[in-house]
């Protein structure tokens, strides 16, 4: 791997850990730690942090211990002189990052509950549909189970332009595809662009937005984790006692 790649991997790792631990501070100074966190209307808790570490997170005070598990994960920035290989490192730093930015995003859902609609397809402006409820993951789940839809395709950021969006987003949707999308470049995100050009968004459609920023990538992955315990069984249950 590239240790250019790698030393931009492990070093924005340990920013986003530490800007999301003081957004948690901040959230226990304002709400106390007994404030409940959770994406509405979702079973499994926060569901990467529960289906990789099984630790279910309910309150702001249990995240005390995940982000100790995400500090312990963090490596040390990458050095000029350095050995090979760097892949365990940045692998762990990735995990440190989605737990960081899951617990982000249910203190947000905290301090900003309106900012996601929680629905199928998006309402006038407000593109950002935020965690799949219960009912759209029972819906659209089944089809990753029985091959519907053999998998889905997450679009970060932008294209170079409106018409590049479209053609991407028509050809994977006609493989049958779910497009996830979060994020943006250079001020533009994949979204807006498709919005622009008159395509409908949404579930429905497999064009699935949902948020502005990178952080709402971990909507993808929980809804792939819950898909999975879902399916496969799972029951919730309270692992550990706080």
């Amino acid at each position: 791997m590239s240790k250019i790649i790698a030393s931009a991997a492990i070093n924005g790792a340990h920013k986003i850990v530490k800007m999301c631990e003081e957004k948690w501070t901040q959230a226990v100074d304002k709400y106390g730690p007994n404030q409940d966190v959770a994406f509405p209307d979702t079973a499994y808790y926060l569901p990467i942090i529960y289906g990789i570490l099984g630790i279910p997170v309910s309150k702001l005070s249990h995240m005390e211990k995940v982000f100790k598990i995400c500090k312990d994960l963090l490596p040390e920035p990458v050095k000029k002189e350095c050995h090979l290989p760097y892949l365990g490192p940045v692998l762990d730093a990735g995990m440190a990052t989605l737990f960081a930015e899951e617990m982000y995003e249910a203190i947000k859902y905290v301090e900003e509950p309106d900012f996601y609609l929680q629905e199928e397809e998006p309402i006038g402006d407000n593109l950002w549909l935020g965690a799949a409820n219960d009912i759209i993951l029972r819906k659209r789940g089944i089809e990753f189970v029985d091959g519907t839809a053999p998998g889905f395709a997450a679009v970060v950021g932008s294209v170079p332009d409106n018409q590049t969006a479209v053609k991407i987003a028509t050809e994977l949707v006609e493989k049958n595809l779910y497009v996830f999308m979060c994020s943006e470049y250079e001020g533009k995100r994949f979204a807006e662009q498709l919005k622009e050009e008159g395509m409908q968004l949404g579930w429905n459609v497999r064009l699935v937005p949902f948020g502005p920023d990178i952080y709402e990538a971990v909507f993808a992955l929980g809804f792939a984790v819950r898909a999975a315990m879902s399916f496969g069984g799972l029951s919730q249950e309270i692992t550990e006692e706080y």
